[in-house]
Formats: C-alpha cells, structure tokens, sequence
C-alpha cells in the first residue's frame, strides 16, 4: 500500500502525524567505500539504530588508568597497577572487556576495522573498539538522494562521516512515540520495541489464532502484556488482537526502550511491562548539530574521612569523558546516564548509589558496576602517588562539574 495512504488511514484513525515528518534527528551521513564509492543520506544501522539519540555499543580495546587487568577475576583481592601505584581491591569479570556506550550524535565518524573499528568523537578523542554488541559488523542502510537504497557490508566500508540530516530532507518515514506503563510507574518518549522496531513502518509479527500476521508498528494504538506468553493489540481503527509466538508479544522480547525526557534512555523487561499507547512523533528528536562537543570529567571527590580532591577523573577507573554513561537499575527499569547530565553521586550502601541529574530528578541505582561495590575506583587523572587514587568504598561523594 502506498506511505501516504497509509498515513491518511492512520490521521482518520486519529493518531497524530505531519504531513512532512522533519528529519533532525535521523541518522545521516557519508559512507564511502572500499572501492571508493560514496552515499549520502538517511542511515540505519543493522535493523536497530535510526537516530542521534540511539546508542552505539562495543568494548573499549584501551583502559584509561590502568595496565592489563587479570582476566575472570571476581570478588578476590589482587594487585594491579595505576600510575606506577599499587593497589589491591575486587575486580570483575567486566575488565576483560570494558564496555563503551555512545550516543550517535556524540560520534563525528565510525571507521570499521576488521572485527573492530576507529570511532572519533565529535571532541576529536580517537578511540579503538571491537565487538560487544551487534553493532560492530553491522550492515548499513544508506537513503541516497540518487541511488536510493542501498545496503552496505561492514566489511566493504572504508568510513561512516556524520553530519546533520539538509533541513528539506524528507525521511518518508516517522518516529513511534509511546506512554509506557510499568511495576514502577509511568514513562513517555520515544519508543524503540523489542530494541529494534522504531519507525511506523517497522513491523510487529506475531501469531493470532487464524495464522502469522505482520503489523505495522504505526497501525497499533496499544500493546497490552496478557501474560508471560502473549499480549492484546489494539489497532488504530479499533479492531483487538491476541498475539503470541515471537519476542514482540511475549517474555522473550529483548528490551522496551523509552527516551524519557526526565531520565534520558530507559529500558524495561517483559516482566516489568504493563502497556505501551503508541503514536506517531510529531518530531524526530534532537537534531545533531543540537549535541555539544563533551570534554573530560571533572569533579570534586568527597572522601570518608572528610578528604577532598578534584579535577580530572577517570570514574571506576575506566569512564574518563562527558559523554560516557553512567549504568545502575532502579525497581526493575534500566538508566543510562550521559556525565554530562549528572550533578551528584553519592554512595548508599555497598550495592547503591543515590544519583542526582542536573535536572534536579533523583534515582537510588543499584545493579551494576558502576554503582556497586565492584567498582574499581577513582582515579585522579592529574595527580601522582597515592592522592591518584580512591578505592570506592572509601568515596562519599563525587560532585560533577
């Protein structure tokens, strides 16, 4: 069926759509090639990321503040090195392959290399990763204005620039956006279902009781979770299905994304779920020249004993910039957190933190390294001998500047 019918079933069903959705917050760039061809335009990655908002996944090859850590080392003491200070404390499994998020909009270039890749910041930090995601390997979609659609290898690309999408551009596509009930509460933003369908033209597929179907994600009105096994979609024109069968329906959904403009990047499992009223964007999200060039992370350290130091850190030795997440859970839903956003942490307990956002919104995280006892520390990237050093449980509180 044509796009522009679709849509006009869609506004006489009485979801909300542009008759031109802006591209601002579209993925686009240049991707050259191997045999030195170019495309420019609306780019997807894989079948997931489609905007600046969306994340970029792999492990970091380098560790700002230490040498080599020992490999599948959990709750042991074991000495290591920073700065030319030893140290001893409890390390994890997570050395092995410390993570890298990044948001797209904070990436100028992605230049696959082999099983890796040279990604560069819009800072102009130079960085080498390699797997840990789906992301590394990935086939690129690229809407060139002549060529039209074209689906590259990530072997045969030489580089991936960025840049922001022509402000005439027309994507022919539009963002789902959603109010999401959870255990936990509400959130609205928007959505990225089973972390892969965004746009109105993704589909949903599933099994009813006359056969498989594949729906649209711009014709549902609501996902409701019936049970561990199944859900009831409702569609735009009022029509109730019962579907089951596939990880869009069920308990084997991977991740229920919300960009929540309170929190920033929420995710939630099956069993966190509750109901998802869906629509369509009226806008596509922050444009990329709307994501500033983020620097180093500067704070000011409380210790226990009263002690204070600052400047330059590198957060559980590893996150050293501003556009670097923070990771921690709360009642079930998953927070990722740019430095950039963060006013305050402070240590509760062994297992948590209570983490303020410049915003002034407040979380109690927990869940993850980065908030818990296995955090390797802190380390103060412009001293030397034993004021480089803070072992976590012995912060308080670490102010961002």
């Amino acid at each position: 069926m044509n796009r522009a019918l679709i849509l006009a079933g869609l506004l006489g069903a009485g979801l909300a759509a542009d008759a031109g959705a802006e591209a601002a917050g579209f993925l686009y760039g240049t991707v050259e090639t191997t045999s030195g061809n170019r495309y420019e335009g609306r780019l997807r990655w894989g079948t997931e990321e489609a905007f600046w908002d969306d994340h970029f996944n792999a492990s970091k090859e380098g560790r700002p503040a230490t040498g080599e850590l020992p490999r599948g080392y959990r709750g042991r003491q074991r000495r290591i090195e920073v700065f030319g200070l030893e140290i001893a404390g409890p390390w994890d499994r997570a050395w092995a392959a410390r993570q890298l998020i990044v948001r797209f909009g904070d990436l100028a270039e992605v230049a696959p290399r082999g099983n890796g890749a040279e990604i560069l910041l819009r800072s102009g930090q130079r960085l080498e990763v390699r797997g840990g995601s789906n992301d590394i390997g990935a086939r690129i979609t690229v809407w060139d204005g002549s060529v039209g659609k074209s689906e590259l290898e990530w072997k045969r690309i030489r580089s991936i620039r960025f840049a922001a999408a022509p402000a005439d551009l027309d994507p022919g596509e539009h963002r789902l956006k959603a109010r999401v009930r959870t255990r936990a509460g509400e959130f609205a933003g928007y959505l990225q279902w089973d972390l892969e369908e965004a746009l109105a033209s993704d589909v949903l597929d599933a099994e009813s009781d006359d056969g498989d179907v594949e729906i649209e994600m711009g014709r549902i009105r609501s996902i409701v979770r019936a049970s561990r096994r199944s859900s009831t979609v409702v569609l735009a024109d009022g029509r109730s299905l019962e579907l089951s069968g596939t990880n869009d329906v069920d308990a084997s959904n991977r991740g229920i994304v919300v960009e929540d403009e309170r929190f920033g990047r929420i995710e939630l499992s099956w069993d966190e779920f509750e109901r998802a009223d869906l629509e369509l964007a009226p806008r596509s999200g922050r444009g990329y020249e709307e994501y500033p060039k983020l620097g180093p992370i500067v704070a000011r350290v409380v210790a226990r004993d009263g002690r204070v130091r600052e400047g330059r850190i590198a957060f559980d030795l590893d996150e050293t910039e501003r556009w670097e997440m923070l990771d921690g859970g709360q009642d079930g839903i998953r927070y990722s957190i740019p430095f950039a956003d963060l006013g305050e942490i402070r240590r509760d307990g062994a297992d948590h933190c209570r983490v303020t956002l410049r915003n002034g919104r407040k979380l109690r995280l927990g869940g993850s390294t980065d908030v818990g006892e296995f955090n390797a520390g802190i380390a103060f990237l412009d001293r030397k001998g034993d004021d480089a050093y803070l072992p976590w449980d012995e912060v308080e509180s670490i102010e961002l500047r």
